[in-house]
C-alpha cells in the first residue's frame, strides 16, 4: 500500500485526478468505478479542467457508479447518478451509454445486482476504482457488520451514515435508508484502487485504518490490505493523528 500525504484538499484532489488521467491515457477504454459525496468533488473538477485544457479524452472510458440510493430516479437531484452527471459526465465527452448505475427502480433487487455484476464483467472488469472512506470505515456502502457481502447487493444504511449524508438533504428524514452498492469482493477485483480522504473529521478513521494489521468486517476498509495495488491519498488534516508533522507531500509504502 502506498500512502501519499498532500498539504491540503486541493493538492489531494489534483493528485487523485492526475492518477486517473494517467490511467485513461494509458488505456483510453478504462473501466472505472467512481464515488460520490463531498470528498471527490475536487477530483472531478480537476478532471473536467484537464478535459477542457489538456484534451483529456473520456470518449472511450466506461464509468460505473459504486452505489445508488433506493429508490431515487436518475434525474432526482439527490440521486448519485444525477451527482455524477452534473459533476463529471456532462462536462466531459464520456458517452452516456458508457455510464452505468444500478436500476434501483426495479423491485427484483437480486436480478438488478446480478445484472450489474454481469455488466462489469462484460466490460472486461474494473481497471480502476476511486474510493472514499466513511467515518465508521465503510467503503461504498459496505457498513461495519459481523459479515460483509462479496458482490453488488442491497445495503441498509447505518444511522451514522444517514446522519453524515443528511447534510445533502433538507432534513434527515429525507435521506434514503437503503442503497444498492458494490460489495467488497467487487471492489477488490479492481486492478488499481485509490482511496482519498480529507479533513480533520476523517483523521480518526484514517489513523485507525492505516494502523490496522488485521482484516475485519467491523472495519470494511481493512479489506484493502488484501489488495496488491492500493494508493491512499490524504491531506494533512486527515493525516493529523497519523503523522502530525507532515508539512509537504509525503510518500510511504507499507
Amino acid at each position: 500500500m502506498d500512502l501519499i500525504i498532500e498539504k491540503n484538499y486541493e493538492d489531494m484532489s489534483r493528485r487523485a485526478a492526475t492518477i486517473i488521467a494517467d490511467e485513461i491515457r494509458k488505456k483510453p477504454n478504462l473501466v472505472m468505478a467512481l464515488p460520490t459525496g463531498g470528498t471527490p468533488l475536487g477530483t472531478f473538477e480537476e478532471l473536467v479542467r484537464m478535459h477542457r485544457e489538456k484534451n483529456l479524452d473520456f470518449s472511450s472510458a466506461i464509468s460505473f457508479n459504486i452505489d445508488e440510493y433506493v429508490p431515487l430516479k436518475p434525474d432526482n437531484p439527490q440521486s448519485y447518478y444525477y451527482y455524477m452527471n452534473e459533476n463529471l459526465y456532462k462536462k466531459t465527452n464520456i458517452k452516456p451509454e458508457n455510464t452505468f448505475v444500478p436500476n434501483v427502480l426495479d423491485k427484483d433487487v437480486e436480478k438488478v445486482c446480478r445484472e450489474y455484476e454481469n455488466n462489469i464483467s462484460r466490460c472486461g472488469g474494473l481497471d480502476f476504482i476511486l474510493l472514499g472512506i466513511g467515518n465508521d470505515g465503510h467503503i461504498g456502502f459496505n457498513e461495519p457488520d459481523d459479515e460483509l457481502f462479496a458482490y453488488t447487493h442491497l445495503a441498509n444504511l447505518s444511522e451514522s451514515t444517514i446522519k453524515a449524508n443528511s447534510r445533502f438533504f433538507s432534513s434527515p428524514d429525507e435521506v434514503p435508508t437503503q442503497a444498492i452498492t458494490m460489495g467488497v469482493g467487487t471492489i477488490l477485483k479492481a486492478k488499481k484502487i485509490v482511496l482519498i480522504a480529507s479533513g480533520e473529521n476523517k483523521a480518526a478513521i484514517v489513523n485507525k485504518f492505516l494502523n490496522s494489521s488485521v482484516v475485519t468486517p467491523q472495519l470494511p476498509a481493512s479489506f484493502l490490505l488484501l489488495h496488491r495495488n492500493v494508493t491512499v491519498i490524504i491531506d494533512e488534516a486527515a493525516a493529523a493523528l497519523h503523522k502530525k508533522t507532515a508539512s509537504k507531500t509525503t510518500h510511504y509504502s507499507f
